[in-house]
């Protein structure tokens, strides 16, 4: 069994340190007040067996947590004052300088935490150590100096969860959708170098990765770029590609038929929008940005965004060589074809793409087959988005996070970032973004409620000004940044074309931009309430009820001070962990809401729960609806390549009935044996292990593992908490 120190690091689980404590304190004591030295054996035999019961490493401070309480229990009490007076002497110690230890143990590679924080970043490489570092000294910042001490500390004891604190000290916001059509129409500037509109399709798909590597390294979220900016460029590279073909025909003295001059063109054609999403393909997959990882971009396909029907038969065409590509995968260091993590892909369902005979299936027939393989794209419902975003329809800002719908446009703002393609009349996404996320932990509430619904809303309230407190740090940090900051950003497109030298304050009101009030643990929370389940009416009624006071709460908030509050279904990653370890220490374990090492992403079903796919979404439609600043649903698939029906069965499902969904498959590869299908997670020791089922491999440098775990697809493996929540995901077809 292994223990994570303080650091971080991960060691051996020795129960004789506990003894040797528990034994000091004893000696300190005075002498009618100590126990006996079987009770301290009993004592010790306690913890060592409560901690193996978890299933996951437990930290040293949950380790002394239990100690304490089994002082207690035994009446020592004057022993364990001892105890905890010297906890307490030891925690002053540590305050002096907690950041030092943490840097040397990230350098070494010994941080455990670290290594599984981000499932899609190496923690070995010189990179992410270098952007780890400089988190651990912007967290430490920002909890001495920039941030509220209530914020700080209910961070830390996981009331509440300020996202990407390793990022506050610099004045950056969290995701956007990239407005690459100005970008490329009108012109950019990347360090310095003039990038003009391009000649081709294939130079435009070069300077949209470049654009992306910028982006990615200015801001830590995720971005999302458009297919249809793209489109325009097939018909530039056709008419290049024609003139260049009539000159080599009047060179050589050549005649030929204007149909076959169409043939030899498209030809030519479809092997330049072959090589540039390739481009697009390996250069996000290989591109290592700044902060350690590769861009975390999504890629939007959306038919209907065409400008004329020619465009869409072309913006088609791209679709299809983007699917085809991703079918294929990328070839892992050993040239085994394996499922890449990005870009990550989103495809729009449309009247015209949904049915046998309509002119575009035969993309949508594409698409299912390569979710049934690669696990993407995922989905978006042009009809139900229609209805929930007052007729707009428009991509995330990375993997979940939806922009609210335009409304600056329609009060007369016009074109606040003075952007090189705004059409006054028309909304406008593209150049949009989030400012930063706050996430309240909803099963904190519910069991601090202990079953007192009125209660529960008295503390809900305190919760949510303490959130709104947060949020406001959030915003207030980026209120004065000057363009010159990130000028990809501000200045030359990307956002925005403000001057040098230019504030960005007035894109942060009027709905140019959003900020996210998060929350996590509906199910639970719920569970911990009225004793019912999100899938029975009682369940569902209450957890419909808190999804819509949270409402209220971002309306409030964004009627008073004209900035876009909106409510986001958090994806939860390391946080998950981190909230089940804190309620474990506050409540203890209790039976289907601590006992687990992790929360419920969201609104979501319990992973657990036996529930056919349709179902799922069928309940899990209302509450997304209900989670307009972000939300997206999955259902839990085995392998479907050989049954793709069944897969358009859900897909036109969610047309039907949910706005934003995706299916998750396995897609997994052993490089020692040539294995290829579902790597397994065992428990060994008390921890939780990948396990090749043909020949036992246990190196994860030795196997390529993908999973869906928020949004995104992670290959770098997944803390403690978020590998059992892996492990005990059911089946929904």
């Amino acid at each position: 069994m292994k223990i994570i120190k303080r650091n971080g690091s991960e060691m051996e689980f020795y129960p004789e340190k506990i003894t040797a404590a528990i034994r000091k304190a004893n000696m300190a004591a005075e002498q009618s007040e100590r126990v006996c030295d079987d009770d301290i054996l009993n004592m010790t035999e306690h913890v060592t067996a409560a901690c193996a019961a978890l299933g996951r490493a437990p930290s040293v401070e949950e380790v002394q947590d239990m100690v304490e309480r089994q002082l207690m229990s035994h009446g020592a009490f004057d022993v364990a004052k001892r105890y905890i007076t010297y906890r307490y002497t030891r925690a002053l110690v540590r305050q002096a300088n907690t950041t030092d230890d943490r840097i040397l143990s990230l350098i070494e590679c010994a941080n455990e935490e670290a290594k599984q924080e981000n499932s899609n970043k190496n923690p070995v490489i010189n990179s992410t150590q270098r952007d780890y570092m400089a988190g651990e000294v912007s967290k430490d910042i920002s909890e001495r100096i920039l941030l509220p001490q209530d914020v700080v500390e209910a961070h830390n004891e996981g009331i509440i969860h300020f996202h990407d604190m390793d990022y506050y000290a610099q004045h950056m916001h969290n995701c956007d959708l990239v407005n690459l059509e100005d970008m490329l129409q009108n012109g950019t500037v990347i360090t310095g170098t003039m990038i003009e509109k391009p000649h081709s399709f294939s130079t435009a798909c070069n300077i949209a990765t470049q654009i992306i590597a910028q982006v990615a390294s200015n801001q830590y979220g995720g971005q999302s770029i458009s297919l249809a900016h793209l489109a325009p460029f097939v018909e530039v590279s056709r008419q290049k590609l024609r003139r260049e073909l009539e000159e080599e025909c009047e060179m050589s003295g050549l005649s030929m038929t204007e149909e076959m001059m169409e043939k030899l063109t498209e030809r030519m054609l479809r092997a330049e929008v072959k090589r540039g999403v390739q481009t697009i393909q390996y250069q996000v997959v290989t591109l290592l940005t700044t902060n350690g990882q590769a861009p975390f971009v999504t890629v939007y396909m959306y038919l209907n965004e065409a400008k004329s029907e020619k465009e869409k038969a072309d913006l088609a065409m791209i679709i299809e060589e983007v699917l085809e590509q991703r079918y294929e995968g990328v070839k892992n260091e050993k040239g085994v074809w394996v499922t890449p993590a990005f870009p990550k892909l989103i495809y729009v369902l449309e009247e015209d793409n949904l049915e046998e005979g309509d002119p575009y299936f035969y993309l949508t027939k594409l698409a299912a087959k390569c979710t049934a393989k690669r696990m993407v794209p995922d989905y978006i419902s042009e009809k139900i988005m229609k209805e929930l975003k007052k007729g707009d329809v428009y991509t995330c800002m990375g993997c979940r996070s939806f922009l609210t719908p335009d409304r600056f446009t329609d009060n007369g703002i016009g074109n606040v970032a003075n952007a090189g393609n705004y059409e006054p009349g028309k909304h406008k996404y593209y150049g949009r973004f989030n400012q930063g996320v706050v996430t309240v932990n909803l099963v904190d509430i519910g069991l601090s409620a202990d079953g007192d619904i009125d209660r529960f809303w008295e503390i809900f309230d305190e919760r949510m000004e303490l959130c709104h407190r947060a949020l406001r740090c959030r915003h207030d940090r980026l209120r004065g940044t000057v363009s010159d900051v990130a000028p990809i950003l501000w200045q030359y497109g990307a956002l925005a074309r403000l001057e040098k030298g230019e504030v960005i304050d007035k894109l942060l009101y009027n709905g140019y931009s959003t900020i996210s009030l998060g929350y996590a643990g509906l199910w639970e929370c719920v569970l911990s309430l009225n004793g019912k389940k999100l899938t029975e009416p009682e369940g569902e009624e209450l957890g419909l009820e808190i999804m819509r006071k949270l409402n209220e709460y971002t309306a409030k908030w964004k009627a008073a001070e004209n900035i876009d509050y909106s409510l986001y279904g958090t994806p939860l990653e390391s946080t998950t962990y981190k909230f089940a370890k804190c309620l474990q220490k506050r409540f203890g374990v209790i039976e289907g809401i601590t006992d687990k090492g992790y929360i419920t992403n969201s609104y979501h079903i319990h992973v657990t729960e036996p529930i056919d796919a349709f179902e799922k979404l069928r309940i899990e439609a209302k509450f997304q609806a209900l989670s307009p600043g972000g939300a997206i649903s999955y259902v839990e698939v085995p392998d479907m390549q050989d049954n793709l029906e069944a897969v358009l069965s859900v897909m036109r499902f969610i047309y039907d009935n949910i706005m934003y969904a995706e299916l998750n498959t396995k897609s997994d590869y052993c490089q020692v044996c040539g294995y290829d299908g579902e790597i397994e997670i065992q428990e060994d020791d008390g921890k939780l292990v990948w396990v090749c089922p043909s020949c036992g491999n246990r190196d994860q440098n030795k196997m390529n593992v993908a999973r869906r775990t928020c949004g995104y697809i992670g290959t770098q493996f997944w803390n403690q908490g978020r590998t059992q929540e892996i492990k005990d995901r059911v089946l929904h077809l």
